[in-house]
């Protein structure tokens, strides 16, 4: 079970499609006052996908040209928290379990992150970090995202499930209407965000 509002968060990001659900993750954790650190790890394959998606270029400010024109200058000083990891630096802080991380989300979560992963194959950050999660008990939440599955996606699938992560597949809901894609993207943020204990204003909520 997710601790009661986790302050110390791990976001990683991979090179499947779907960064703009990643840009309303961290524009939620940067208004969130309860959360007072982000660890943001990038791998490559997800910086060339970020390129194409959100229109990035290069390395530098990385948390600021992820979330654009989004964040506005209320937001200058919550992005502080968001520290950038590189995903070669396996010494880094949330490679260790002695490090107090509270819950790590890579979303979107790629098969081959997902292979690896489920595989005990830790030799980027990203991995490792995931690692630790599953071998401290702590929350790992898995935004995978292909279509279709193969068999092997499956049997990894099950696997990372069983050895402790929660599969959240990066469908977003549609019964609440959204207009946008931005909405669509919020909405499933503002979920995710919920299961590991940070539900969020403004959140749709089912009525019946």
């Amino acid at each position: 079970m997710p601790i009661a509002s986790p302050q110390n968060l791990t976001i990683a990001t991979t090179g499947a499609s779907g960064a703009i659900f990643l840009r309303h993750l961290l524009l939620a954790v940067a208004r969130d006052k309860r959360v007072q650190t982000v660890n943001l790890v990038a791998s490559d394959s997800a910086l060339r996908v970020m390129a194409e998606e959100l229109g990035l270029k290069g390395r530098s400010r990385l948390v600021e040209q992820i979330l654009g024109s989004s964040a506005g200058k209320s937001l200058t000083a919550s992005i502080r928290k968001i520290q950038v990891q590189a995903n070669a630096d396996i010494g880094a802080n949330i490679a260790s379990g002695s490090y107090p991380a509270d819950a790590m989300i890579v979303i979107p979560c790629s098969m081959g992150t997902l292979a690896r992963i489920a595989n005990g194959i830790a030799s980027q950050l990203i991995e490792r970090a995931a690692d630790v999660c599953l071998k401290e008990k702590r929350p790992l939440v898995l935004c995978v995202r292909e279509s279709p599955l193969n068999k092997i996606h499956i049997r990894n699938l099950y696997r990372a499930a069983d050895a402790g992560a929660t599969i959240f597949p990066l469908i977003p809901a549609f019964y609440y209407r959204p207009a946008t894609l931005d909405a669509m993207a919020r909405e499933f943020a503002c979920r995710v965000l919920a299961h590991v204990g940070l539900p969020q204003p403004g959140a749709f909520r089912w009525k019946g």
